[in-house]
């Protein structure tokens, strides 16, 4: 399977939801296309609000992470000048996807499994966007995991890296929330 959204494609942080941006251009993606400087704010302007908070939790989120582990926000002032000047584009090691996360195992590394063209390796983070898109992947197939429930909003698998959280908007995403995925990732580091 090939992952299919916008992004570095050697990113290590991915996001993964269910639609994407209603906007022609972007209906046949076939692998991971790095945005360019204005193009995020080109969607917000074509489709919405609601992409708009996408962008801004996800800028938002990578901005809470714990600096050691994670150096996103030493590449910008703030999230709003990372958001613009660096998320989903070439060498930012982030992306945001409308395929399935695809795991690798730690049996995959040991038999040096190939995914994606590039050896195996299961130091990438997966954040799943709302329940019900995490629950359809399960359902459907598409997504193999062992997911732990901590409440009805939040799951992990920290084998894979996974966490399944609410919708990537400020209200089902407030900023105590986008802390608690922080908090999550910094315990799997």
């Amino acid at each position: 399977m090939t992952n299919i959204g916008f992004g570095d494609s050697d990113f290590n942080f991915a996001v993964y939801i269910a639609n994407k941006p209603n906007m022609l251009e972007y209906q046949a993606l076939c692998g991971v296309t790095e945005l360019v400087e204005g193009e995020i704010n080109v969607i917000n302007q074509a489709c919405g609000n609601g992409w708009r908070k996408v962008f801004n939790v996800y800028a938002k989120l990578l901005y809470a992470l714990d600096k050691k582990s994670f150096d996103y926000s030493t590449k910008a002032p703030t999230w709003q000048d990372y958001r613009d000047k660096y998320l989903l584009q070439n060498k930012s090691k982030t992306a945001l996807l409308f395929s399935a996360p695809q795991l690798v195992t730690n049996k995959s590394i040991a038999n040096n499994i190939v995914v994606n063209n590039t050896l195996a390796n299961n130091k990438t983070v997966h954040i799943i966007c709302g329940k019900g898109h995490a629950k359809a992947l399960i359902s459907s197939g598409k997504l193999n995991t062992q997911l732990v429930w901590l409440d009805d909003e939040f799951a992990i698998d920290s084998e894979n890296r996974l966490i399944v959280c609410p919708y990537f908007d400020y209200r089902q995403l407030s900023n105590i929330k986008i802390e608690r995925v922080a908090s999550l990732l910094a315990g799997m580091t």
